[in-house]
């Protein structure tokens, strides 16, 4: 399977919210399409998509705000796990941040998500001994 990376482009969107949910990426709380419209006006070329013979098969979010990067929203097509999609992607968009000079990459993931963990693991991404706080300035819904 030959695999594309590009940037996202505003066409993409309802493919790519589709994918979200499929992927179980998607909360009430959160209006994707408002993250996805968030994300164009921040460094839009940190959002990737990769395809294939036109079929869209996933996507990661990337951001750096001078003194690390994250990755956020990494998703690829269910008929498409465990074939070197993620990895491809998650590669992608470190490459694109190193190239920005970021020194280090963090992500976040739901506790019970012990797959992703170990796909991170695999990858060379480490358990922090942190705790995440946040706090919500805008309500989506």
């Amino acid at each position: 399977m030959q695999i594309q990376f590009r940037p996202f482009h505003p066409d993409d969107t309802e493919h790519i919210v589709a994918l979200w949910q499929a992927c179980g990426l998607t909360r009430p709380w959160n209006d994707p399409r408002k993250d996805i419209e968030r994300k164009l006006q921040e460094e839009p070329e940190l959002f990737i998509v990769a395809e294939s013979e036109g079929q869209l098969l996933g996507s990661v979010m990337a951001g750096y705000d001078g003194h690390r990067g994250w990755i956020y929203y990494l998703s690829v097509r269910p008929t498409h796990q465990s074939q070197g999609v993620g990895k491809s992607l998650v590669l992608q968009a470190e490459q694109k941040l190193l190239a920005r000079g970021c020194p280090k990459i963090q992500l976040m993931i739901r506790s019970e998500n012990s797959s992703v963990q170990a796909f991170y693991s695999a990858l060379g991404y480490e358990s922090a001994d942190v705790v995440v706080l946040g706090k919500r300035l805008i309500e989506d819904q």
